[in-house]
């Protein structure tokens, strides 16, 4: 097969409705990945590897020209800087599986469903260069919590808890703050935490939780997952809206609301990015229609790769 029929076939599983017919999220997770690590070096996520972290007690063996000589000289103690490429990486994703994510339109496949499959490939990645991974899925309380694990057989756990859960539940609101203060509890300070979510709950309690995990020193990245649809509201007609968190339903004609709804929802978009950027949260905003290998590229490219 020639070089562009071979990206063209590519190009065409990478379609998210393409790779959500794919038999398994262990398939689908793997597709993504071959897809979109192909040429990039292993080190690619591991971030500034020579950066500078804390201080540990001198033990032989360590190098002696990272004595830090202004704490022995305070402390009598002999102390040495550690550096990040000293340990493995921690990733935890938070995987929002409240009811609106069951949220599509026409031709595009459940919010929920590309939630799961971008969790799945990001902890396929992961696993494969060597790091851990934990998992805590979440609607209107945590629900699942999985430790940080780098062995295969958790990465197969991890699967089976996103297929059962993914997609989400209709009728089950997002407390976004409950599931925020669980991972701060649970996750290992210096972790890098993932948050897959719609992100409807963006209350100032749910903020402060975030800001909480960023004060001990984990990474924080936000993947805010929304329907196009969401966004142009292209509805014809009177349309009957229900609710997918909670009873109620809305008869209305969407050209009497549109433009209102899209400067609400602009307002809205336009807070929360610039709340994660004001706490170095690294804000990504995903349409389900993107395919997941640029998803990842580009946050693989973000992070030097």
């Amino acid at each position: 097969m020639a070089q562009s029929e071979q990206a063209t076939a590519q190009e065409r599983l990478m379609d998210p409705k393409v790779l959500q017919q794919l038999g398994s999220l262990r398939l689908r997770a793997r597709a993504v990945v071959e897809g979109a690590i192909s040429g990039l070096h292993r080190s690619a996520l591991k971030g500034a590897s020579v950066e500078f972290t804390e201080y540990k007690e001198y033990t032989p063996g360590d190098e002696i020209r990272h004595i830090d000589w202004r704490s022995f000289a305070r402390t009598d103690r002999y102390f040495v800087k550690q550096f990040e490429d000293e340990t493995n990486l921690r990733a935890f994703f938070m995987l929002d599986v409240s009811g609106s994510m069951r949220f599509q339109f026409e031709e595009t496949i459940l919010k929920g469903d590309y939630a799961a499959n971008l969790v799945a490939s990001l902890a396929y990645l992961f696993v494969r260069q060597g790091d851990a991974v934990g998992l805590l899925t979440f609607a209107d309380e945590p629900k699942t919590f999985l430790p940080a694990s780098a062995k295969r057989s958790h990465l197969e756990d991890l699967f089976r808890v996103i297929e059962s859960t993914s997609g989400g539940q209709v009728g089950e609101g997002t407390d976004l703050t409950s599931a925020l203060s669980r991972m701060a509890e649970r996750a290992p300070r210096r972790s890098l935490v993932f948050l897959v979510s719609d992100m409807l709950d963006t209350s100032s309690s749910a903020l402060r939780m975030a800001k909480v995990l960023r004060q001990r020193k984990n990474e924080v990245v936000v993947f805010h997952i929304l329907d196009p649809a969401e966004l142009s509201l292209p509805y014809e007609g009177l349309t009957l809206f229900q609710g997918l968190e909670e009873d109620g339903e809305l008869l209305v004609d969407p050209d009497d609301i549109r433009e209102r709804f899209q400067e609400e929802l602009e307002r809205h978009l336009t807070f929360l990015e610039k709340e994660c950027r004001g706490s170095n949260i690294d804000y990504r905003r995903v349409l389900t229609t993107e395919p997941l290998d640029r998803v990842l590229l580009d946050f693989i490219h973000s992070r030097g790769g």
